[in-house]
């Protein structure tokens, strides 16, 4: 094959002292794509160009890949050796599909996007042209500032790539600094999905939280909200469904209702969401054994809406 050359010298990344280094050409300078190649250059590659459309990605890659110049997708990708398409997930397989086919790509070729959705499938265009795919993305929330090269360290990435290929897919993620987690490309889906309700669906309840604080009339509610995050969240993370606390692992039905009856002012959204998680957590909390199926029964009588099945 055109790459057998490099991929094998490539394999010894990992342990070689001075493990070669490649021209990298990076495709979108958002939070993930600077911050990434950022890591890249840290680790002695060499970012040869980068593409930025608005003014605040241009602000961003001058910051984090100063002296990097800003390129045209076809310059900033044809002479790389290795090409990372950090583009939002809905745009990376048309992308793909028009790198490909305007011969922008070339075999032997390393391409890399950080999508958690997409595995190695969506680089097929770009593979069958002869490059080497890899999927390599941060389990981690970027602000596309220099903190985040800080956050990168000991940060697992969800690595895909063909069997063959994968010590060089996980050697770059050590570089970057990060601790490579293999995700099968039939995985990726439900993987990201998981990271999405984990992480992004957290900042949103965390807010939400402090929004109604805030219409309690709580000064300062990131004050009081921080340290009983925290806890949940350890105790989430070390003790697993029995850690469940609060009125629904209770079975205390009367505190919902008045919760549900104090919130029927707000927003719909917000009690239909209260009722989507309330519900959720009364089938962890049965199965947990933290309460029976007649508590469980009276809390859901309380969750339902009038005409809608329990």
């Amino acid at each position: 094959m055109p790459h057998a050359g490099r991929a094998s010298t490539l394999r010894q990344v990992s342990s070689d002292p001075q493990p070669p280094r490649l021209r990298v050409g990076i495709v979108g300078a958002g939070r993930a794509g600077a911050v990434l190649g950022a890591a890249l250059r840290r680790a002695g590659h060499h970012v040869t160009g980068v593409t930025a459309v608005s003014d605040l990605s241009r602000l961003r890659a001058e910051a984090l890949l100063p002296g990097v110049p800003i390129l045209p997708v076809p310059e900033a990708v044809r002479d790389a050796e290795l090409v990372l398409l950090a583009v939002p997930d809905d745009v990376l397989p048309e992308l793909v599909i028009g790198l490909a086919g305007t011969g922008d790509l070339h075999a032997g070729q390393f391409i890399a996007h950080p999508s958690g959705r997409f595995g190695v499938e969506v680089l097929a265009p770009a593979t069958e042209a002869g490059a080497i795919g890899f999927a390599l993305h941060p389990a981690m929330t970027f602000t596309g500032t220099s903190v985040d090269l800080a956050r990168l360290e000991g940060c697992p990435f969800g690595v895909t790539s063909e069997e063959a290929m994968r010590p060089v897919a996980e050697a770059l993620v050590v570089e970057m600094g990060g601790e490579p987690v293999w995700v099968p490309e039939s995985a990726r889906s439900m993987y990201h999905a998981a990271l999405v309700f984990g992480a992004n669906y957290l900042m949103t309840v965390v807010l939400q939280s402090i929004e109604l604080l805030t219409v309690a009339g709580i000064p300062a509610p990131e004050r009081l909200l921080a340290p009983l995050l925290s806890a949940s969240l350890d105790n989430a993370l070390r003790h697993g469904d029995v850690a469940l606390t609060g009125p629904v692992a209770r079975g205390d039905a009367a505190t919902v209702a008045d919760h549900l009856v104090t919130m029927s002012d707000l927003s719909p959204v917000i009690t239909d969401s209260y009722r989507s998680l309330a519900r959720l957590t009364a089938d962890r909390a049965v199965a947990a054994g933290l309460i029976d199926l007649a508590a469980a029964e009276q809390l859901l009588d309380v969750l339902s809406t009038p005409g809608e099945p329990r």
